[in-house]
């Protein structure tokens, strides 16, 4: 199966699809587990899967060029040992916590039937666009210029992390851990470059309800922008601040 999501936000999975569905479908034999019924489980989750995916949605992923990502559903199968009753109406749903991204589940429950059930079925949501990949292997603690990395087609929902759709979002940082040629690059895989080091002097703005006091200490680590890091002050207190990007660690 192969779809297309509507235009909106980048690099966030799709999410908040309706618990129940109301998709309703009638077995026919004496138990969902024999092999027509488990047929026609696979064809209720894929229906109500394809549906989902073609739904507008204002968190659904879209590339950096505005174009849809190009959607590929891979329905599982359910465990063999089970031994399912037969059931007159079965309920597709998507399980709190889960989304339609990368290696899921989706649930199935008997509506009307003899014995009710509720099973999952294990599904893999592929979403391909335009990214950057590695171009040879780069290691740990290289700050990446735009020779680094190619433009190519990845799967974006292998992963978590979301990755790079544009080359000046990486350009300038740092490699977090060796990368393989063809990797795609993601956002868990870099840091920002250092503003200071270890021992270095850096300035402390602490921040309260309508006041701000300044201070100065030393870093217990290196940090960039964005990182959170440790500094004891002059006076002996540590405290624990957000770098910004003057290199003043803000605390809370």
């Amino acid at each position: 199966m192969s779809g297309r999501f509507p235009p909106s936000n980048p690099c966030r999975p799709l999410r908040g699809v309706a618990a129940a569905w109301g998709l309703v479908a009638v077995l026919t034999g004496a138990s969902a587990q024999a092999q027509d019924g488990a047929a026609q489980l696979s064809q209720i989750g894929q229906r109500f899967v394809d549906a989902a995916l073609h739904q507008p949605a204002a968190d659904a992923p879209q590339a950096s060029n505005g174009s849809p990502l190009r959607m590929e559903v891979q329905m599982g199968q359910l465990d063999s040992r089970l031994r399912l009753a037969a059931c007159a109406r079965v309920e597709p749903y998507l399980p709190a916590g889960s989304r339609l991204w990368g290696r899921t589940r989706l649930g199935l429950r008997c509506l009307e039937g003899a014995v009710p059930w509720n099973v999952f079925l294990p599904i893999t949501v592929r979403a391909y666009g335009p990214a950057w990949v590695a171009q040879g292997n780069i290691p740990a603690g290289k700050t990446l210029s735009a020779e680094d990395a190619v433009p190519a087609e990845v799967d974006w929902a292998e992963d978590s992390a979301a990755v790079f759709a544009n080359a000046q979002d990486f350009i300038g940082m740092v490699t977090a851990r060796p990368l393989t040629s063809g990797q795609a690059l993601r956002q868990n895989m870099v840091r920002p470059p250092a503003l200071f080091t270890a021992g270095s002097p850096v300035q402390v703005m602490v921040n309260g309800g309508g006041f701000s006091v300044s201070g100065s200490g030393k870093a217990m680590a290196a940090a960039g922008e964005g990182q959170q890091v440790r500094v004891r002050m002059d006076n002996g207190r540590l405290v624990t601040g957000t770098v910004n990007a003057s290199g003043v660690v803000q605390v809370q």
